[in-house]
């Protein structure tokens, strides 16, 4: 079973106001762990520390203290180890049109990483490596030959979730992944991803501000406030029966169709 550990993670950023500074804890201690299998969803609003702590587990950012662990191996800073742990660990970014580049076709996207990661050569296995990516997103095969563009912001979306799928990756981390798609087609590509966990044995983190998808869509629940973890738990015990004030609060604004429907 594949694991992704996190150990007391610190993350201080200095900041400067004339002659005065003063030191911001943008994740404070935070611990948790990702299994093979299973979604954790982590909860809170802007500004707490979620996007911070994403782009510590994609070493984006180094932590001040703390560890990642990845199968009980700590990840290295430089060199092979960090290159096999950015094939293990992959992320799934919140705009699919900021990180596809319009000048290139879904093949080249696609293709690319393939190429990078050592799992195609040569222009026919390179091909047939992106048509199983898109099949695997449930896209027509005959859509590499296209520009972002010209897809819906679902399909690139779904595009993107391919491109960290080339590698092959043990853990996809997806930061916000349809808070940039209308509703009518984030709960496509949340089941998809609902789909590729369990068909792939992927562990995901997905990091939200939405309990209500947090709640549907994953095992375990994590609620950040100002750079700590302040609940924790399945998800059903976070949303249903929460203990900290901060998640009552954000469970309190979240929608409740259910009480809309009975009122």
């Amino acid at each position: 079973m594949s694991a992704l550990e996190v150990r007391n993670l610190v993350k201080e950023y200095r900041l400067r106001n004339g002659r005065h500074s003063s030191i911001l804890k943008a994740v404070d201690d935070v611990s948790f762990s990702i299994d093979s299998g299973r979604t954790v969803a982590l909860v809170g609003q802007s500004g707490s520390g979620k996007s911070t702590l994403a782009k510590l587990l994609m070493q984006l950012e180094r932590p001040t203290t703390g560890s990642i662990m990845l199968d009980g191996a700590p990840v290295r800073r430089a060199g092979a180890g960090l290159r096999q742990y950015r094939s293990d660990v992959q992320m799934v970014f919140q705009d699919p049109f900021a990180s596809l580049n319009p000048y290139h076709s879904i093949a080249h996207h696609l293709g690319r990483p393939l190429i990078l990661h050592g799992k195609a050569k040569g222009r026919d296995e390179v091909m047939a490596g992106v048509a199983k990516l898109l099949e695997r997103v449930r896209l027509d095969p005959d859509m590499a030959q296209r520009k972002p563009h010209e897809l819906s912001g679902g399909q690139r979306q779904r595009i993107a979730i391919a491109r960290a799928l080339a590698p092959e990756p043990k853990i996809l981390v997806a930061d916000e992944p349809v808070s940039m798609l209308d509703v009518s087609i984030r709960l496509g590509v949340l089941n998809l991803l609902a789909d590729l966990q369990r068909e792939e044995n992927l562990g995901v983190f997905y990091i939200t501000h939405d309990l209500a998808t947090a709640r549907h869509f994953s095992d375990d629940i994590l609620v950040m406030f100002r750079g700590r973890i302040v609940e924790r738990g399945p998800a059903d015990d976070v949303i249903l029966n929460p203990q900290h004030e901060y998640t009552r609060m954000l469970a309190d604004a979240a929608p409740n169709p259910e009480k809309r429907l009975s009122a």
